[in-house]
């Protein structure tokens, strides 16, 4: 079988793992040892994990993150998450067909007590927000456990390759996520004050204001004065033609895959979703060797970071907005993938189908807090703070931040005599969070002498390590000093420290001073899958990746401050030398145009809208159409929501088919939520955790 490992990474380590035997369906295969069973299947390119109870239909990876069981496979005969379970020498993996078989019970263990916790600050959640918080908390003295279910700290920048937008003062800017998502880790395991609990779950809060905890498979019970929901979020999902398709997955998914167990899991991905988590997955794919067939986004423009968008496109990326997914097309996997265009009420425009070859769909339309534990806390009658994504879905620089503030929140509350948190902070919080501003055109320097960057910012985001590096000072940032535009005005070194910190890879320079005619222009790249040495043709394009010629490369290396980036030097004529920015690495898919009549209706029966027991639109509409309002209802009717997942996914997509039926918001009666965010052994509340 193929083995789709990333042997090479221009800015992840691949180290060398040992390898262990494992069995999948009698056939014996090879994992790294303590990999997740997914990508290990994943790496033997094994997709489909099993057949739904329901349909037959395939069942492979979707959250990676143990929110679903999309991925539940038998390990040594026992049901469990792939994506949440590690590959043990000689351990015997089967595929689920249908309901897994719960296991005999030989030998039923002796009761045991539960060890019962009490702590100040329980903080749900390791990311950027919870990281920063506790920091705080570790400052002024206030104790803590933090809980977190993966083997590190660090969240979503765990799978950040890229450098961080925002400000080099307070969020880092300028540095890899996955370094900062370690380098705060560190700090908190280091914490007197900070107990890290590793692999672990939080279940429920209960009414009794006690915290249930699956901590390295054991039961325990925390009673916290405080709670900090610190727990990021949850991806939402789509209704379309062939959803349910083994290879339809979120983008958290595919990074993890990529970016964390060093999994190529596709050799041709389509995008459905231009803000920065499905631009930034391009871009990961990218580095990753993968071919991005396109991006398609339903606004008129891309809601991400332009600098972000404008690294797509001049990679050889199309993006096609005004556009939405028609189907995900196969028998069990995805094989193709129909977008449509659509008029500015999102109907598709008859005639405007694009078939693409595909083998894989990433889903990035947006994130929804995870708020449970927070409305539960509230319910028990626990003090409770949220911060990052679980308070407001805002970029990683942004939850730091306010990850910082909530930590001394949370400090003030227990030591009223702690200083008042500085106005200047709450002001750099909101520009931290804010929406980028309207795209502005360039006016590039006059001058054609000497050396200077050129800087190829259209609009206004938080970001400002450009001006922070520089050390002639010749950057400055007009406007705010955060979110300004950056100008150059000075007299330039050719250091190149602006090329190589800028997180957008938007600043070039451009050296006269050897040849007025034909400058050399410096370019940053950082997609060493695809290779680029000296004598090399390139195809240079300007910002919006339109071609300006082909030329040869001068060479291309890292200086001593690039941070693993590398500068790729080329000789351009004058005319063109500040327009030049990138380099075309991949030619545009080829779509085929179908011809069969787009459904004006673009909520369609076959759509499955509970993956977890494979309820469709249709089903849902005609118990919404003879006045069923109540989801509670829905769900006993067609046990949509009643799934694993305990409808995170499928909430959001019934809200929509209620509004397409015009029913309203006052009118619907949400899902009682149920004890338990996550499912667990009966036996773990039992024995503490004893098998």
């Amino acid at each position: 079988m193929t083995r789709n490992r990333i042997e090479k990474h221009p800015v992840l380590a691949v180290p060398e793992i040992k390898e262990v035997p494992f069995y999948w369906n009698k056939t014996k295969l090879s994992a790294r040892k303590n990999e997740m069973i997914s990508s290990a299947l994943f790496a033997n390119d094994i997709k489909i994990f099993g057949l739904h109870h329901k349909d037959g239909s395939a069942q492979g990876i979707f959250c990676a993150n143990g929110q679903c069981a999309q991925c539940t496979v038998i390990a040594n005969g026992i049901p469990v998450k792939a994506c949440m379970t590690r590959v043990t020498e000689n351990m015997i993996v089967e595929s689920v067909e249908g309901l897994p078989r719960l296991p005999d019970v030989d030998d039923i263990p002796p009761i045991s007590d539960i060890e019962h916790l009490t702590t100040d600050v329980l903080i749900i959640g390791g990311g950027p927000a919870g990281l920063s918080a506790a920091l705080q908390l570790e400052e002024h003295g206030v104790n803590a456990i933090m809980v977190d279910d993966k083997d590190a700290l660090g969240g979503k920048l765990v799978l950040q390759t890229h450098k961080f937008f925002g400000s080099v003062e307070d969020s880092y800017a300028g540095m890899r996520g996955m370094d900062i998502g370690k380098m705060l880790a560190d700090k908190v395991e280091a914490a007197a004050h900070i107990a890290v609990w590793k692999n672990s779950t939080a279940l429920y809060v209960f009414d009794d204001k006690k915290v249930g905890i699956l901590k390295d498979g054991v039961y325990k019970i925390v009673t916290p004065k405080v709670i900090l929901n610190a727990a990021g979020a949850r991806e939402k999902f789509l209704r379309f033609k062939g959803n349910s398709l083994s290879g339809v997955y979120g983008a958290g998914a595919f990074q993890t895959l990529v970016n964390r167990d060093l999994i190529k899991p596709t050799e041709r991905l389509f995008i459905i979703g231009g803000g920065n988590v499905g631009i930034i997955a391009g871009y990961h794919a990218l580095q990753a060797g993968i071919q991005v067939v396109g991006l398609a986004e339903a606004l008129p423009l891309c809601g991400g970071y332009r600098v972000h968008e404008d690294k797509l496109k001049r990679f050889g990326v199309p993006i096609y907005t005004s556009h939405s997914i028609m189907s995900a097309n196969g028998t069990q996997s995805v094989e193709s993938v129909t977008i449509a265009q659509i008029d500015d009420t999102f109907t598709p425009i008859a005639g405007t189908n694009k078939t693409f070859a595909c083998d894989t769909i990433l889903i990035a339309v947006g994130l929804e807090p995870v708020g449970e534990f927070a409305q539960e806390a509230q319910t028990a009658g626990i003090r409770v703070f949220s911060a990052g994504d679980a308070a407001e879905i805002a970029e990683a620089s942004s939850a730091m931040f306010n990850g910082k503030i909530t930590g001394l929140n949370i400090v003030q509350h227990f030591k009223p005599e702690v200083p008042p948190i500085p106005d200047d902070w709450f002001q750099k919080a909101d520009i931290l969070k804010s929406h980028p501003g309207p795209v502005q055109e360039l006016v590039p320097p006059s001058n054609e002498d000497g050396v200077f960057p050129i800087m190829h910012c259209k609009q206004e985001i938080p970001c400002n390590p450009c001006s922070t590096v520089c050390p002639e000072h010749c950057i400055t940032m007009k406007g705010d000093p955060i979110k300004g535009m950056p100008v150059f005005d000075g007299e330039c070194k050719g250091c190149m420290k602006c090329l190589t910190i800028c997180p957008g890879l938007s600043i070039t320079l451009v050296d006269f001073r050897k040849d007025k005619d034909y400058p050399t222009v410096f370019l940053p790249y950082e997609v060493g899958n695809v290779p680029v040495a000296k004598k090399d043709t390139i195809q240079c394009v300007d910002v919006d990746g339109n071609p300006l010629g082909q030329f040869t490369v001068l060479g291309a290396k890292a200086t001593k401050d690039s941070d693993r980036t590398l500068i790729v030097r080329v000789k351009v004529p004058k005319a063109i030398a500040k327009k030049v920015v990138g380099f075309t690495i991949q030619d545009q898919a080829v779509y085929d145009k179908l011809t069969e009549k787009i459904p004006l209706d673009h909520i369609r029966d076959e759509e499955v809208v509970c993956l977890c027991e494979r309820v469709t639109a249709g089903e849902i509409r005609d118990l919404v159409k003879k006045g069923i309002t109540d989801m509670n209802q829905i769900k006993a009717l067609t046990r949509a929501g009643m799934g694993p997942c305990g409808y995170k996914t499928c909430e959001n997509l019934m809200m929509q088919i209620f509004r397409a039926e015009q029913i309203a918001a006052e009118d619907i009666v949400k899902n009682v939520r149920r004890p338990l965010f996550i499912e667990v052994p009966l036996g773990k509340f039992a024995n503490g955790g004893e098998s």
